[in-house]
């Protein structure tokens, strides 16, 4: 019995250890394509490119938004970040929260 706990805390493990790396991954290739579109200041809002749309559309933003924290609400702007997920075809359903920020409705 001692063996198969082990063995389901071993499989639980690398299942986390997994999931972290992804969702790493996908926040190292949104900072390197689309920071410059969606940090601060709030203006202009500029249509992301193709390579930041591609990473929208494969990204896990549930992991990635787990993440937000209010330090890093302080260099990513939450509303280009709204425009970017809409422009890209991947918005927020309404009432979604990302760190502290809770998305309006599409416009």
């Amino acid at each position: 019995m001692a063996k198969l706990m082990c063995l389901c805390f071993i499989i639980l493990t690398i299942a986390v250890v997994v999931s972290a790396d992804e969702c790493e991954g996908d926040r190292q290739e949104m900072i390197k394509q689309c920071a410059k579109y969606q940090q601060w200041p709030a203006n202009p809002k500029v249509n992301p490119s193709d390579a930041c749309c591609a990473v929208w559309q494969k990204a896990n933003i549930p992991c990635l938004c787990a993440g937000v924290t209010k330090e890093k609400e302080k260099i990513w702007c939450m509303e280009k970040v709204a425009y970017v997920a809409n422009f890209c075809k991947k918005p927020f359903p309404h009432g979604y929260k990302c760190g502290s920020y809770t998305f309006p409705p599409l416009a």
